[in-house]
């Protein structure tokens, strides 16, 4: 089983954790045609998840180290607080020849590090929810033992999933207050864009299915004209037009101003429980 254009072939990629983002990646891995369902092992406590995985073809198992045992390529998809325990268990099949990305909110390169053998090649992944209809927005950041081939084969993986690009580590958590949390922000902007429809009279499905397919259409805008959004706002702005006088409503609002608090806050409690 070799991933298109991924470098070495790899016998299985594993999960250990099967939650919703372990479930996105896979599927996305498995749609695009990166890795075959069969040669997908994922391991959890209980079948609640693993049903999910099941559901896609893939093999499923209760036993973490089993996963480690099976698989060259490794997500760690746990809850951050049972995190150290499961490194503690399959520390010890741990080997040179795994590539661990972890994909757990808010747990450091140098915790992994600590908490595996010396020899471990640890990347970590900062996803957001998207990822589960392919269009997430990743980054990810290297451990002090993996080297450039470990980042380009996980990278040309994880696009099967959206975009995903390599930072700094310390660039993550700003990535969780900007896209981990964005997607929030982004449906509750849809939402008021709706919501001012439907006060002047659009009924309510209609409205909502607007303002989503503009956000989409304008964010592909955006990433294929490689524009600064001033420019594309510009071009819809016309002198005493509509647009004008809804962009002078929304700065009354403060709008910007909100939505950039807004990331900041979010990044400022992403690197708090990183601390902790």
């Amino acid at each position: 089983m070799a991933a298109a254009g991924a470098g070495p072939e790899l016998r299985c990629v594993g999960f250990v954790g099967a939650g919703r983002m372990a479930e996105a990646i896979a599927q996305g891995l498995i749609r695009a045609g990166k890795v075959e369902a069969q040669h997908v092992l994922a391991s959890a406590p209980s079948d609640r998840n693993l049903c999910h995985f099941r559901a896609l073809g893939c093999r499923t198992t209760h036993s973490n180290q089993e996963v480690l045992r099976s698989c060259s390529l490794v997500f760690l998809a746990t809850k951050p607080h049972v995190l150290p325990a499961v490194l503690a268990e399959v520390a010890p099949v741990v080997t040179s020849e795994h590539t661990l990305v972890s994909v757990v909110a808010g747990v450091s390169l140098s915790t992994l590090e600590k908490l595996l053998p010396p020899v471990a090649r640890v990347l970590r992944v900062s996803p957001n929810l998207p990822c589960l209809v392919q269009e997430g927005a990743m980054v990810m950041a290297r451990g002090r033992h993996a080297g450039r081939s470990d980042a380009e084969l996980l990278q040309t993986l994880l696009e099967a999933c959206g975009q995903c690009e390599e930072v700094p580590e310390a660039q993550v958590d700003i990535h969780t207050g900007l896209s981990g949390s964005g997607v929030a922000f982004v449906c509750a902007f849809s939402e008021a864009l709706a919501e001012g429809a439907i006060k002047m009279g659009m009924p309510s499905g209609l409205a909502h299915r607007i303002a989503a397919q503009t956000l989409l259409g304008t964010a592909k805008m955006l990433l294929q004209k490689g524009q600064h959004p001033a420019l594309l706002r510009t071009d819809v702005c016309t002198p005493g037009g509509t647009t004008i006088y809804g962009l002078h409503a929304l700065e009354q609002g403060g709008l910007r101003a909100a939505a950039m608090s807004a990331v900041e806050a979010a990044t400022c409690r992403a690197k708090e429980l990183s601390r902790k």
